[in-house]
């Protein structure tokens, strides 16, 4: 059964209150966030709700997985930043529709497979300095203004945030021990808000970051004129935006996959966040992409199907068009709790358990990731970086593996068996393993144990088939993979090497 049916199949066990309060917790936490993102970036506090809902429901619906959750991410505001101060929102608007556009090419066209391109150590990096980025922004909540300059809270306020936040994190603790019937998220969530409205305590409250009074999202043709000019000022961040986009939904999905030992659909994950950017850029919606965040606390609360997202998504809808009296008044001390808990579950604390019986390079790999993770908000960077050197060091690794043993039979010709991969990176240490003056008239190479992969391994046979010719020796190749031929024939026109051919493996002919 096709995926966005899988919330219409009965028989399927669905556990429909789980997935109602798993759907009213995420709400609950994607609006400040959301709200946040949007302020941050310059936008309209309302964009930032109309993201989350248009994305929480398109990809609830058409996504690639239950229980991710997409809406208005930080991850890809952060790139419309400077088109909004340059150019403007209805800029921003059509950049958001273009990134969608993009995104559902890169799903179409089957794309989405490179994530597996992330190794572990990445991976623990990346969810490490995730874990730190939620739980230090949540520190923002304990700032004030002071006559337009931030200051942190202090003596009474402060006390008063801090023995909120504690409660808070004492009920999502100990709730769960006592029963797991409902989300302990979303009874510390109203509780605290009970405490606060019952005892008349003075705290910071969502409305005291905007109002989520509005209307449904209204259909809207970015005002931008349609030329060459626009679109060479909005492709750029769109490119990024939905790279980033992906980079952050496919990691996201693979955590998922993970942690509930499911297989999700990164192509149509891809397609889905395609389709609601393309939304958003014509319903004034921010755009955005999966949030970490708030699938982890959709997971922790035990919600399994689809129908937990589009609680939420509607939820928030409800809240923007009739809600905003009772959601203005939730104590941010509830929220801030609830999403430290989440900052300390998404850390991967086995990583400090298998950290001495890891490579040094993977160790330096994921300190790097959760690094640049932390020190520069950007998750998609810090991944390119992390693969990026993870490659670098496995081509290193990689080089060092080529070696090949010598024999002569009685007849007088010399045989090297090569073992180990011929690129880029073995090419030095290739050449260095023969002695071209001191061999006989006839040599062959054999290539029973090793594979030749790119231009670079190519060139090198055909300098060595050089510096034997000089010397009026003749040089073979054995036993060479169907692959390398292909490559050698692809360059004839650059390399000129006597092939033997071999009646076992059928793969070369005699030149």
């Amino acid at each position: 059964m096709k995926p966005y049916l899988q919330l219409f199949d009965f028989s399927k066990k669905i556990n429909y209150r789980t997935e109602i309060l798993a759907g009213l917790t995420v709400a609950m936490t994607m609006i400040p966030e959301s709200l946040s993102f949007a302020i941050l970036a310059g936008f309209p506090p309302l964009t930032g709700l109309y993201a989350a809902f248009i994305m929480g429901l398109v990809t609830a619906v058409l996504g690639g997985r239950p229980g991710l959750v997409s809406g208005g991410a930080g991850a890809t505001v952060i790139v419309l930043i400077a088109l909004m101060k340059s150019q403007g929102i209805e800029y921003v608007f059509a950049a958001v529709a273009l990134a969608g556009l993009i995104q559902i090419m890169v799903g179409l066209f089957k794309l989405g497979k490179f994530v597996r391109l992330v190794p572990q150590p990445v991976m623990f990096g990346f969810v490490n300095g995730l874990a730190v980025i939620i739980f230090m922004s949540q520190l923002t909540q304990f700032q004030t203004l002071v006559n337009g300059r931030v200051e942190w809270l202090s003596g009474m306020p402060l006390y008063i945030m801090l023995a909120l936040v504690l409660l808070t994190i004492a009920i999502v603790i100990i709730l769960p021990k006592i029963t797991k019937a409902i989300p302990s998220s979303l009874v510390a969530i109203i509780l605290v808000f009970l405490v606060v409205l019952g005892f008349g305590i003075d705290t910071k409250l969502v409305k005291d970051i905007a109002s989520v009074n509005g209307g449904f999202p209204p259909f809207h043709i970015p005002k931008v004129p349609l030329n060459l000019d626009m679109l060479k000022i909005i492709f750029p961040y769109s490119l990024i935006m939905a790279g980033v986009g992906l980079t952050e939904g496919l990691l996201t999905l693979n955590l998922v996959d993970e942690m509930t030992a499911t297989k999700g659909n990164g192509n149509r994950e891809s397609i889905a966040q395609g389709i609601a950017n393309i939304t958003n850029g014509f319903f004034t919606g921010m755009g955005g992409c999966p949030m970490i965040a708030q699938t982890l606390v959709n997971l922790s609360a035990g919600a399994r199907a689809r129908l937990s997202g589009i609680i939420a998504a509607l939820t928030i809808l409800v809240i923007i068009l009739v809600g905003a009296p009772v959601i203005d008044r939730v104590p941010m001390a509830a929220l801030v709790g609830v999403m430290m808990m989440v900052a300390i579950g998404t850390f991967e604390w086995m990583s400090f358990k298998v950290i001495n019986k890891m490579p040094r390079q993977d160790i330096f790999i994921g300190i790097l990731v959760a690094v640049i993770t932390v020190w520069l908000h950007n998750l998609a960077l810090a991944v390119l970086i992390g693969v990026i050197i993870s490659a670098l060091v496995f081509a290193w690794e990689s080089a060092k593996r080529i070696r090949a043993d010598e024999y002569t039979d009685a007849s007088g010709v010399k045989t090297y068996e090569i073992f180990g991969p011929l690129f880029f990176g073995s090419v030095a240490h290739f050449n260095e393993l023969f002695a071209v003056a001191h061999d006989p008239q006839h040599i062959i190479i054999d290539f029973k144990h090793s594979r030749v992969f790119d231009m670079s391994g190519i060139d090198a046979l055909n300098k060595l088939t050089e510096r034997y010719r000089l010397l009026d020796k003749k040089l073979q190749l054995k036993h060479l993979s169907s692959d390398c031929k292909r490559l050698l024939k692809n360059a004839d026109q650059i390399i000129d090497v006597n092939i033997i051919e071999d009646p076992t493996y059928q793969v070369a002919t005699e030149k």
